[in-house]
């Protein structure tokens, strides 16, 4: 998986869509050179990072490999390289330190334990929505019903007091946005956040309840507490801002793409609610919301003459989810794709935890949606909606929306 000198001219600072002052400023779509870098050569380019450079690894399988072999590519040995701190959480673990945190919680995000809040998702989902209509439009889909259904979600599973959710969505914005936010703020921001949980899990630890927080402070007491206190805030940041994204996302693609013969694909929907949950795979497939390139990682070990340890690798999940030795016409939109295993929730032992819990949400909100809301539009032309900007999450900022 070597780039030839050419490559590593013509691709030379990562992310890809930074700007003059440095500033990553992701579009709705996949840079194009992503693109072009996956059909060059191996697929694989050197870029410049702020800490240092590394190899940017876009095709299907190799990204895939990259993720699931743990002894060769490091995620604890690149924790220098991250724009986030992520030491002792699980997106920055391996091996048995990694399964230790996971196992405390991974049952009760499986897809059979995550079905049973789906009544509690759909009254959620309906009162904001209802909350959201009665103060007229236009609306803000993305403060007014996406995030604080999100927030309210995962809050609700870890058991987090409704009274501190607006601080801690504060410290939590700050955290994620690492290259917006002063790094003094969010460093100030992630204490915050640690010193809160420690004293909620800590009176768990004397007073069990059946929530989240409850089961990390008894099954996961032989954690160190770093890993015990980062453990739901990185469950709690990855299940909201992601969630939320996406459900912005994915209406805007909905309101401005047609489909099947309809000027709109949110159209197409309303006429066939049975293809909401294939759709929220494959618009989980072309507009995933967490950064285009997953977290890199370190080669630990020699890996032939290709790869020479110490180098930093970075799997571009997105680049490999386009991949056409992967998925046919991977531009083209299409529910129904008969093979749809697509990146966007990682591969191997790092594959998201909450990602049954996110896609439920993303595919109950489209459904009330388009049930409730079928003359939904956006309020604005879609080129004029604010980005996120030097975020960990992709997405819109605000989505102006009118129904009537």
């Amino acid at each position: 998986m070597t780039a030839t000198a050419s490559e590593n001219a013509a691709y030379p600072r990562h992310p890809l869509d930074q700007d003059a002052a440095g500033v990553n400023r992701p579009g709705l779509y996949l840079n194009p050179l992503y693109h072009q870098i996956r059909e060059t050569g191996t697929g694989v380019a050197e870029v410049i990072r702020p800490t240092g450079t590394g190899k940017l690894v876009t095709r299907y399988d190799d990204v895939k490999e990259v993720l699931r072999d743990q002894a060769v590519f490091s995620r604890e040995a690149a924790l220098d390289a991250d724009d986030v701190g992520l030491e002792d959480t699980i997106l920055g673990l391996d091996g048995e330190r990694h399964a230790a945190v996971c196992n405390v919680v991974k049952e009760l995000f499986t897809p059979r334990a995550v079905e049973r809040h789906r009544g509690d998702i759909e009254k959620r989902a309906a009162a904001r929505l209802g909350e959201m209509i009665s103060r007229g439009e236009p609306a803000d889909l993305i403060e007014d019903f996406a995030l604080p259904l999100a927030l309210d979600t995962i809050c609700d599973l870890l058991g987090l007091p409704q009274k501190d959710r607006a601080q801690f969505r504060q410290w939590g914005e700050a955290f994620l946005a690492h290259t917006i936010v002063a790094g003094e703020e969010a460093q100030a921001a992630s204490a915050a956040m640690a010193g809160y949980l420690a004293g909620l899990i800590e009176q768990r630890r004397q007073r069990p309840e059946a929530d989240l927080l409850g089961r990390i402070a008894v099954v996961g007491a032989d954690l160190p507490a770093a890993r015990q206190i980062m453990l739901p805030i990185a469950l709690v940041l990855g299940g909201w801002e992601t969630t939320a994204s996406s459900i912005g996302t994915f209406v805007q693609v909905l309101l401005t793409h047609p489909y099947e013969g309809y000027e709109t694909a949110y159209a197409y929907l309303i006429d066939h609610p049975e293809m909401i949950p294939a759709a929220v795979t494959e618009l989980t497939r072309m507009f995933s919301t967490t950064g285009a390139d997953a977290m890199p990682r370190r080669v630990t070990l020699p890996s032939g003459a290709e790869l020479q340890p110490g180098e930093i690798v970075i799997p571009s999940v997105d680049a490999g989810s386009y991949d056409p030795r992967v998925f046919p016409e991977p531009h083209q939109m299409i529910f129904d794709r008969p093979y749809n295993h697509h990146l966007s929730f990682g591969h191997g032992p790092h594959h998201c935890l909450g990602r049954h819990l996110g896609h439920l949400q993303i595919i109950i909100a489209l459904g009330l949606l388009t049930r409730e809301l079928p003359r939904l539009r956006l309020a604005v032309p879609s080129e004029d909606i604010p980005r996120k900007t030097g975020h960990a999450i992709k997405g819109p900022i605000k989505l102006p929306v009118a129904w009537s």
